[in-house]
């Protein structure tokens, strides 16, 4: 959208405030959509943390599978609200939670379970068994890679390889009160390191070859740990894997069933380089400047939304309209104030609207209450995010 558009629109608005550009996110679904050849797509809500939007993407998508809870509590939420085919992204060890599920068949029919240490499954089993249920597993297996002196990818499972999976099979084999129902297995550094920064040539050469070479050994792993289940009599719901920016090497296993995305869908700024596709910038928000200390400097009020991670400049906000914006290094994105270098076209004054980024998708809707939908340069709706239905699940 362009800078005087949206400034045209929001000249009432109360600052600050999140906005969804809704034609960028048509434009984002179908490209996700082509990338992805047909192969299901479970959303990954903790991406998106809106349940308006959650349920526009499901209208939308024509092969959407189901969906990835980041947390139990969220989970139960959402099958409370007519989702199903629930895949809970993490191990959970919240007793009472757990009980909660296990004692509602619907919240049971509805939420498969991430596993991959046997405490994960004996709990599940005991509780299980308790309410006379039975309740249905996915495993979680470790995906990342490790070269000479390098460790490519994080740390999530203990699950390292088919003989690790093999072990815990075996191991669990006397709990009668849990199945075996997915595979998961979320190759990090492939779907979140971007292969295409600017001016980070020699780099950008490194990580390429570091993805080919894991991606041939993740392919590999999951092919074993298929057989392992294969021979085990194990007939799995489903197999996932996959981000955003990994769709089309997950795409060459043949094995792998459904794909997650999420981040994609808004295009956070953290998603801009890579090699192998390019969205819509559909998510954003807007600050008020209130302060002009020189003549090319100006500030706005608040803005300090930092995404999670290592702490390094990538999780800053990122300037987006008008175009010329730059923030100052000393100060970044702060708690009540953000002050910016400016000597772009637009003549910027007090009291003028500015547009930023963030780093990461559904962390912004922590922020905000609501999310001002716009299309074709007018606004559509506004909806609420998780918080502003007074949901805070981590």
């Amino acid at each position: 959208m362009e800078y005087k558009v949206l400034k045209s629109i929001f000249k009432t608005q109360k600052a600050p405030f999140a906005i969804l550009d809704m034609n960028a996110l048509d434009d984002n679904i179908q490209e996700i959509t082509k990338r992805a050849q047909g192969r299901n797509i479970r959303i990954a809500t903790k991406s998106i943390r809106c349940r308006y939007v959650l349920n526009y993407l499901l209208e939308k998508l024509p092969h959407s599978f189901g969906w990835m809870a980041f947390t139990l509590e969220e989970a139960i939420w959402l099958s409370e609200n007519g989702f199903t085919n629930i895949l809970l992204g993490y191990p959970t060890y919240e007793i009472d939670l757990i009980e909660q599920v296990l004692s509602n068949e619907k919240h049971n029919s509805s939420i498969y379970f991430m596993v991959d240490k046997l405490e994960h499954i004996e709990l599940l089993n005991e509780i299980a068994a308790k309410h006379k249920t039975h309740t249905k597993l996915c495993v979680d297996v470790d995906m990342s890679s490790t070269f000479p002196g390098i460790y490519f990818g994080v740390y999530r499972s203990s699950i390292k390889n088919a003989a690790d999976l093999k072990s815990l099979i075996r191991s669990s084999s006397s709990f009668s009160n849990v199945k075996w129902k997915g595979l998961m297995g979320y190759e990090a550094q492939i779907a979140g390191i971007g292969d295409n920064v600017p001016g980070a040539t020699m780099m950008n050469k490194i990580i390429g070859v570091l993805k080919s070479k894991s991606i041939k050994e993740i392919a590999e792993r999951r092919s074993a740990c298929l057989k392992v289940l294969a021979d085990n009599s194990i007939e799995l719901d489903f197999v996932n894997g996959g981000g955003t920016g990994s769709i089309e090497s997950t795409l060459k296993e043949s094995g792998v069933t459904e794909i997650t995305v999420g981040s994609g869908f808004y295009q956070s700024h953290l998603f801009d380089n890579y090699s192998n596709f390019k969205h819509k910038p559909a998510l954003f928000y807007a600050l008020r400047i209130v302060r002009k200390p020189t003549a090319t400097i100006f500030t706005a009020l608040g803005g300090g939304y930092i995404a999670s991670g290592a702490t390094d400049g990538s999780k800053q906000p990122q300037t987006f309209l008008p175009k010329g914006m730059k923030l100052i290094k000393n100060e970044g994105a702060g708690e009540v104030q953000t002050p910016f270098e400016y000597r772009g076209k637009e003549p910027l004054k007090i009291g003028d609207l500015v547009f930023f980024r963030h780093a990461k998708a559904g962390e912004l809707c922590e922020r905000f209450n609501e999310l001002i939908l716009v299309r074709a340069n007018k606004i559509e709706q506004i909806v609420p995010t998780y918080r502003g239905e007074n949901k805070c699940f981590l």
